[in-house]
C-alpha cells in the first residue's frame, strides 16, 4: 500500500509561484510513476504532469507546459510541482498519483487517472485575478 500526502497549496495572485509536495510512503519510491492532476469546480479531473521510469522522462499537459515543472528527489521519497506563471484558470484541487510501474510505457498511458492505483487527499491552489 502507498500513501500519499500532498502540501504546498495556497491562494496567490495571477504572475505567481507556488511549488506542491508530495511525499510518498509504503514502497520504494523509485519503482513509482508519480503524478499530478488537478479538478476544477464542475469539472473533470484532468492530466497536469507525471514523472515516469525512475524520474527519466517527464510528461506535462499542454496547458502547462513552459510554466510548470515536476522532479522528484528518490532520497526524500517526494515529487514536487513547481508551478510559475500562474493563472486564474490554473485554480484547481491537486492531487498527486502513483502507480507502481514496471516497465515504460508511452506517454499517453500516464495521462489516464484511471491508471493510477494511489491518490492523495488534494491540496487546493486558488490564484486570483
Amino acid at each position: 500500500q502507498v500513501r500519499l500526502v500532498e502540501s504546498g497549496g495556497g491562494l496567490v495572485q495571477a504572475g505567481g509561484s507556488l511549488r506542491l509536495s508530495c511525499a510518498a510512503s509504503g514502497r520504494t519510491f523509485s519503482s513509482l510513476a508519480m503524478a499530478w492532476f488537478r479538478q476544477a469546480p464542475g469539472k473533470e479531473r484532468g492530466f497536469v504532469a507525471a514523472s515516469t521510469w525512475r524520474g527519466g522522462r517527464t510528461d506535462y499537459a499542454d496547458s502547462v507546459k513552459g510554466r510548470f515543472t515536476i522532479s522528484r528527489d528518490n532520497a526524500k521519497n517526494t515529487v514536487y510541482l513547481q508551478m510559475n506563471s500562474l493563472k486564474p484558470e490554473d485554480t484547481a484541487v491537486y492531487y498527486c498519483a502513483a502507480l507502481v510501474e514496471t516497465y515504460a510505457r508511452n506517454s499517453n498511458y500516464y495521462t489516464d487517472s484511471r491508471r493510477y492505483d494511489y491518490w492523495g487527499q488534494g491540496t487546493q491552489v486558488t490564484v486570483s485575478s
